[in-house]
């Protein structure tokens, strides 16, 4: 078909020209008939979000991605190219992508008039239609839908009422293709009220001239809930006109989670060979996002993206990868006091509250970092409160005893392997609880879940911990309360 160059090739060869929304349709039910999967890579959508946007290509609707920030919602959209037909013939040198069959503008009308069957065409791939507007409170009405250009008129000597002086805005060159306008709610009213015919009616009106273009697109919205109410909103005639709203939302599960960041981290393959990060360290990073979600220090009308924990993992790998570099070292695996190095990536993805905001961002990250320990930790081990209110013997003791008698461990960022090894071995009791509680674990899993024994039982109070400038100290745990209050009283005094 794309060996086709004239209108006359074209109606010998049989095309048959659809609207967008007819051949998005028809795509679908092709590949549901097939049993293709349409939205690849999106995690977590399969039974909830997916569906709901098949069922309103199916209607022909033009449709609202409405969530959180982080919810893959123009991810979907771009994906949805896949649901055009591979290439698309239009008149060649029109501006607004003129169905041979059915042109809609002055120039593509007066060629065919001309040319006739040798009326030239061009074919457009289907990434080409896709595209992309990001609203912003600047947007006017020229940009999207059009104007009059002096300079044309003068330099074509028109006059002001003939059409062909108009410039046109990204919505009429858009189309027969899929249109994103993201964060829907940052257009000021009288933008989104220039919507109305085009989304209705599917023409547009510039500057009183009497002009009817029937465009052919498809309109995908997304917008934040808590715009709605803190930077705008979308008017109600244009939620209106919108076939279907779509809800999407964070992924339900820790594993799902896990996958998503999995496959967007960008991690490359001398990362993966040389650094590796266990099932443990993962799980604890999904679970930062989890605790923030929840947590009274994050406003959670705002959202906690999904790029968190991906940055975050992204920081924890560099955090490894550091430690390797400068010990000489061809291989290493992520510690659990390597989650410090994602503090700068959980800083700038949460919005604070009030109480947030006074506690300190970088405070709040430490925080939920703290929680994702302490809740994973009664999911391997046995929950120390509870032990303690049913006076059962703690399995804990001997590890604590130790602590209790003076001694000290200081786990440095920068260790060494052998090193941290050999510290991790030298707490007695330490190696077998892990044995009895997590069996069957790698060399260097064991060693992470020996680490985060200590990191756990210091959430919960049963040894103390001092964070350093260049690590973390575990101590006695009335040791480490009597130095803290040393440390401030001795700046009181200073």
């Amino acid at each position: 078909m794309k060996l086709v160059n004239t209108l006359g090739e074209l109606k010998k060869a049989g095309y048959v020209s659809k609207s967008i929304k007819n051949e998005l349709r028809d795509n679908l039910i092709l590949k549901i008939q097939q049993h293709e999967n349409v939205f690849k890579g999106i995690i977590g959508f399969e039974d909830t979000v997916i569906p709901e946007i098949e069922r309103a290509i199916l209607s022909r609707h033009n449709m609202n991605l409405l969530g959180l920030r982080g919810q893959a919602k123009t991810r979907i959209a771009r994906q949805m190219t896949e649901l055009l037909d591979e290439y698309m013939p239009i008149v060649e040198g029109s501006e607004l992508n003129d169905d041979p069959f059915h042109p809609i503008s002055t120039f593509a009308k007066q060629t065919i008039a001309e040319l006739g069957d040798a009326t030239p065409i061009a074919w457009v791939h289907r990434s080409e239609r896709y595209v992309e507007k990001l609203a912003t409170p600047d947007v006017s009405i020229a940009d999207l839908i059009g104007d009059v250009d002096p300079i044309k008129a003068a330099n074509l000597r028109l006059s002001y009422a003939d059409e062909r002086v108009i410039h046109f805005g990204i919505i009429p060159r858009s189309n027969r293709c899929i249109f994103v306008i993201n964060e829907l709610p940052d257009l000021q009213a009288r933008i989104q009220v220039s919507l109305f015919n085009i989304l209705q009616e599917g023409d547009i009106q510039i500057r009183g001239f009497k002009l009817r273009l029937q465009l052919d697109i498809q309109f995908i919205f997304t917008a934040n809930p808590e715009d709605y109410t803190n930077r705008g909103s979308i008017v109600t005639p244009l939620k209106d006109r919108i076939g279907s709203q779509i809800l999407t939302h964070y992924p339900k599960s820790i594993e799902l989670s896990k996958q998503i960041t999995a496959q967007e981290a960008k991690i490359n393959k001398d990362q993966k060979d040389k650094i590796e990060v266990g099932d443990l360290i993962a799980t604890l990073i999904e679970r930062v996002a989890f605790e923030a979600r929840e947590s009274e220090y994050v406003d959670s009308k705002s959202g906690v993206s999904a790029r968190l924990t991906i940055s975050a993992y992204e920081n924890l790998v560099s955090t490894a990868e550091r430690r390797m570099l400068i010990n000489g070292e061809k291989k290493t695996v992520a510690r659990i006091s390597d989650l410090i190095g994602i503090i700068p990536a959980v800083n700038g993805k949460i919005e604070l509250v009030y109480e947030g905001e006074q506690e300190g961002a970088g405070i709040v990250a430490q925080n939920l970092v703290s929680k994702a320990i302490r809740n994973q930790f009664v999911t391997l081990f046995p929950d120390p409160s509870k032990l303690k209110k049913k006076k059962e013997v703690s399995p804990y003791q001997a590890i604590v005893n130790w602590f209790s008698e003076g001694n000290e461990v200081d786990l440095i960022l920068i260790e060494k392997d052998v090193n941290y090894q050999k510290t991790l071995k030298s707490i007695p009791g330490l190696s077998e609880l892990v044995e009895i509680y997590v069996p069957a674990l790698k060399p260097s899993e064991k060693l992470t879940m020996m680490e985060f024994v200590l990191f756990g039982l210091s959430e919960h109070s049963l040894i103390g911990k001092n964070n350093l400038v260049r690590g973390v100290q575990f101590k006695d745990l009335f040791g480490s309360m009597f130095s803290d209050k040393a440390m401030y009283d001795e700046l009181d005094d200073n």
